[in-house]
């Protein structure tokens, strides 16, 4: 009678949150006739399970890829989400053929389905839950699913061989009060939780480790994905931790504000995970970092809830306790909700680009932008190779007379201004903000750029450029598809150390895949992507064929890892803001040094003496 009493308050509770109860699935039990566990889904939000959308084996919608069009052999992007979508590009097959190696015609077929292992169960954990979720799933898709995020070993194990280990279940909370009995009953019963937000991360965050004995869970925050509150007054706004970046940009919308914080993975990873991982934005320089936004952070850790909010603008309370949290990756607890700093939705919105002859030429640009604190919301500097790769996978037109502009543009650029194709490099940028102050930027930077022989390239060219970077990752699995790895990966570096970095690492790239028995084109490439006065964010994109290696994933964690050894040595970081995860713990003694080591194993040990925030990242317990 007790327990039935209970589970009435629990979906009394679910309704007063406002939360669509599925009546029928909330009279199940969690074990179903034969004494084995069932999913059960109690709660309905707006939106799908994630595998009714979302690839198994790559990145992205189920309906977007790029695929080589059958009438003409052309590569086309499929869907229509995109500003590429539907159309195809006449020039990419043969740029990517002669210029980065890639052999359209070899096809790497994947694995039907991966092998997932049986579960691990704690009984005693399990039996305990009564209904403190929204749902609870034992499917071995979604375990596997909540397994991986999308760096290329995750992505190379999805198509061609099995994860270490599995996550044994997949919960979804669906409030505070439910991710803290849920960390309460695994901490009693030393069950591990790994959270999940998006599973966008590109460092392996959620590789398991293989000698993990205890049940594990991951716990799915997507369900808590609601705005609580803006306060318009102080420009602030509560909002629960599992929302999706392109969701809560749509959400705040309604209240006429932007929060401004756009990651490359904005369609799909989350608010929760963008403070694990200490992440930046593409408009960073118009609204600051996720450091910068956040004012007050809710996590639960296995020794109790941390959640203080205190609207003043800035205190001297002592050290930031926000910042133990922000790029904890999951050691410390789970957190559930934030308070951030919102603004006014910009009366202005301005596309432009600019080519200069060289990248030399385009660096130094960058480099006064830098110094000058006139700053474009985004602004961003791509290399010759990057620059062709763009102009390659331009769609074909519909209209004739466009066709003529585009030869007429070009001739102009190479033939006039005397440009060549072959060494020139192009800038991307976005101006938000008040007209006036919009107006000022473009005037200033256009007028900076002609002092470092940059030409006014158009709108057109900014937005495809801005929106590229969503197909960026669908790109990499096209390569996949086609035996050739790609991946990228960043740093940030000051501005006297830049030049020396991207040269010293695209050699270290070449010269390591050649020793690992990389056979044609090796794939290099730089771009700045973020500007501060004292230096700025660089990605290096990099790839090669697997043909004629034996161990394919073994030689790119090789050349990876020298390539991240060379940037060090060049002096700049281990990351900007994709985080450390396990690709990088390697290199964690050499940039915090022994005793930063010991400060967070100290913070890491008395939140959660049994270790049971079990990701292990960063560093091992």
């Amino acid at each position: 009678m007790q327990k039935q009493a209970l589970r009435r308050l629990k979906l009394l509770e679910h309704q007063i949150l406002g939360i669509k109860v599925n009546n029928t699935s909330s009279q199940q039990k969690l074990k179903d006739e034969n004494g084995n566990y069932q999913t059960i889904d109690l709660l309905y939000r707006e939106g799908r399970n994630k595998l009714d959308w979302f690839k198994e084996k790559g990145w992205g919608f189920k309906d977007t890829e790029f695929v080589i069009d059958d009438k003409t052999g052309k590569v086309g992007l499929t869907g229509d989400r995109y500003v590429f979508s539907g159309k195809l590009m006449p020039d990419f097959r043969t740029w990517a053929e002669s210029k980065i190696g890639i052999d359209i015609d070899k096809i790497a077929v994947a694995q039907k389905a991966m092998d997932v292992d049986p579960p691990t169960f704690n009984e005693e954990f399990l039996d305990s839950l009564d209904y403190n979720f929204s749902r609870i799933s034992f499917d071995d898709k979604e375990r596997m699913m909540h397994s991986h995020g999308h760096c290329l070993q995750d992505v190379f194990s999805l198509r061609y061989g099995k994860f270490k280990r599995f996550v044994d279940c997949v919960i979804y909370p669906g409030s505070t009060k439910h991710v803290q009995k849920i960390v309460e009953l695994a901490n009693e019963n030393n069950v591990v939780i790994v959270p999940y937000g998006g599973g966008t991360n590109v460092t392996q965050a959620l590789e398991l480790p293989d000698d993990e004995t205890r049940m594990i869970i991951s716990l799915d925050m997507t369900r808590m994905n609601k705005i609580k509150w803006v306060d318009r007054a102080n420009m602030t706004a509560c909002i629960e931790s599992g929302i999706i970046g392109s969701d809560l940009n749509r959400e705040l919308e309604k209240y006429d504000v932007v929060l401004g914080h756009e990651p490359d993975s904005l369609e799909f990873s989350s608010l929760g995970g963008w403070i694990s991982t200490k992440a930046s934005g593409m408009k960073k320089n118009e609204y600051g970092n996720i450091e910068d936004i956040v004012q007050a952070i809710t996590i639960v850790t296995p020794t109790g809830t941390f959640e203080r909010y205190n609207q003043c603008p800035r205190v001297s309370h002592g050290p930031e306790l926000n910042h133990f949290i922000l790029g904890s990756e999951g050691n410390l607890g789970v957190i559930t909700e934030c308070v951030l700093r919102v603004r006014e939705v910009p009366e202005a919105k301005v596309y432009g680009s600019i080519v200069f002859p060289d990248f030399d030429s385009g660096t130094k640009f960058m480099r006064e932008v830098g110094r000058s604190k006139i700053w474009p919301a985004s602004i961003r500097l791509v290399d010759n190779l990057q620059f062709q790769f763009a102009v390659a996978l331009k769609p074909e037109s519909d209209s004739r007379w466009q066709t003529i502009l585009d030869k007429i543009k070009k001739f102009y650029v190479l033939k006039i201004k005397g440009f060549d194709q072959e060494s020139m490099c192009a800038c991307t940028l976005v101006f938000e903000g008040t007209k006036e102050k919009t107006d000022k930027q473009q005037t200033f930077i256009y007028k900076l750029a002609k002092e470092y022989h940059g030409m006014k390239a158009g709108p057109e060219n900014g937005i495809r450029g801005y929106f590229l970077t969503f197909v960026i990752a669908y790109l990499r699995d096209f390569a996949c598809n086609h035996n050739y790895i790609a991946e990228s990966f960043e740093a940030s570096v000051p501005w006297d150390k830049m030049d020396k970095l991207c040269y010293n690492v695209k050699d270290r790239v070449y010269a390591s895949a050649r020793n690992k028995g990389v056979q044609g084109f090796v794939f290099v490439s730089c771009r700045v992507t973020q500007v501060y006065e004292t230096g700025c964010t660089i990605y290096v994109y990099f790839g090669f064929s697997l043909e004629g290696l034996k161990d394919p994933l073994h030689a790119y964690e090789e050349v990876e890892h020298d390539a991240r050894d060379e940037i060090l040595r060049c002096g700049g970081a281990l990351s900007h803001h994709h985080g450390v995860g396990k690709i990088r713990k390697s290199f964690m003694d050499e940039v915090v040094g022994e005793t930063g080591i010991r400060m967070l194993r100290s913070v890491k040990s008395e939140l959660d003496p049994k270790s049971i925030m079990g990701s292990r990242n960063l560093f091992d317990p």
